[in-house]
């Protein structure tokens, strides 16, 4: 019993806690306006997603910043650009290694994102184009897919490295 409370005592205690969320870039361009408003506004939309993550300092705070850029186009034209950096500062401290890597990058991201998808709809409404909202992504299965690419990438490297020597 002594011994359970002594390990207890020993390991920090797991916390995850959002600090401050904000725009750390924000970014919409239409330069095909007004001529695009005459097309039928059945656009082609490419979405990006990225995230990265920074340790500030040492008291266990980390910035996440999740970038997602939109492409809309008619007819080939490009009728608006939308790019924001969403940012938020976490403080985890207990998580090391694979699982303060899954935080960081699953966590803080479906966090950030409602902000990000409401500020993307915000600014195309007012550039004169309708709602944009952005289906949910599952970033769980983004960093599962990530980590499955890395794990394939390394093991053809190996393989290629060893069918060199």
């Amino acid at each position: 019993m002594a011994e359970e409370q002594a390990a207890n005592q020993q390991q920090p205690q797991q916390q995850f806690a959002m600090q401050r969320i904000y725009n750390k870039d924000l970014s919409f361009e239409s330069p095909a306006t007004p001529g695009i408003f005459k097309k039928q506004w059945q656009p082609k939309i490419n979405v990006d997603l990225n995230t990265k993550s920074d340790k500030i300092d040492d008291q266990g705070n980390f910035e996440v910043v999740l970038t997602i850029t939109i492409t809309a186009k008619v007819e080939e034209e490009t009728a608006f650009l939308v790019e924001i950096q969403q940012a938020g500062i976490f403080f985890i401290t207990g998580f090391e290694g694979e699982n303060l890597r899954r935080i960081l990058g699953t966590a803080a991201p479906n966090i950030l994102f409602p902000y990000a998808r409401e500020t993307i709809d915000s600014v195309c409404v007012k550039g004169g184009f309708p709602p944009l909202m952005l289906a949910p992504v599952n970033f769980d299965a983004l960093y599962q897919q990530a980590l499955a690419q890395a794990q394939n990438q390394a093991t053809a490297e190996g393989a290629g490295e060893a069918a060199s020597h």
